[in-house]
């Protein structure tokens, strides 16, 4: 019986592009003691590889349990690259840049995003839901108030990382869990584990109780008895 959260396993949270660990609160975690990764601030011209090593010093533990969202899942994915004994859970994201939608590859000799005022990119983005796919009201509300709050330089420079990805390394120790109505990075051209019918980009979110069971099972983390 596990009744103290210092004696659970801890996993580390890493978050989407835009998003801070409100886009995980909708998972049920009492078998785990959640520890969301505050970003650092990334180094001019510096490639994702390289961020998420850094990223990756901020962490304590030798080798930790980790499950990323979106952007966050890319970095989990170098991460686990780096260290075959970290366990990754990956939730709506891309593993290679082959998974990435072709825009993306187009928007790398394009990089117009580099011009566009703070103010619009935020006014952009919370009439952009269709693409993002939050449904819920609580969902649409949480996400409206992330991307009021996200840090848009960091975004900036995240999105051209994630443009100039060139990884084609698929690493043995991590999960895939990817919506097939996923706007954002197309669920036909991923390869995953594990299908969420319906599921959306922000599945995490909407999808919540479909997504928790295989991140407990694949990190191998023991029940809660709650009483």
């Amino acid at each position: 019986m596990l009744t103290n959260n210092a004696a659970m396993q801890q996993v580390y949270f890493l978050s989407g592009l835009g998003a801070d660990e409100r886009v995980f609160r909708f998972l049920d975690m009492p078998f785990c003691k959640p520890v969301y990764v505050p970003w650092i601030i990334p180094l001019p011209h510096e490639k994702l590889e390289s961020y998420a090593q850094r990223l990756r010093q901020t962490i304590p533990e030798a080798h930790p349990l980790l499950a990323g969202v979106s952007f966050g899942g890319m970095l989990a994915v170098e991460m686990a690259k780096a260290d075959p004994q970290i366990k990754a859970v990956i939730i709506s994201s891309a593993k290679t840049r082959q998974e990435l939608p072709r825009w993306m590859h187009a928007a790398r000799y394009f990089p117009v995003y580099n011009c566009i005022p703070d103010a619009w990119l935020r006014a952009m983005a919370q009439r952009c839901n269709w693409l993002f796919g939050a449904e819920k009201q609580e969902s649409i509300h949480a996400f409206h108030s992330i991307i009021r709050d996200c840090f848009v330089p960091f975004n900036t420079w995240a999105f051209g990382a994630i443009l100039r990805w060139k990884n084609t390394i698929i690493p043995g120790n991590l999960l895939h869990i990817h919506g097939t109505a996923d706007k954002m990075l197309p669920y036909a051209r991923v390869q995953c584990n594990v299908t969420i019918p319906g599921g959306k980009h922000l599945m995490v979110m909407d999808c919540a109780a479909s997504i928790t069971p295989h991140l407990q099972s694949f990190l191998q983390l023991p029940s809660n008895d709650r009483h």
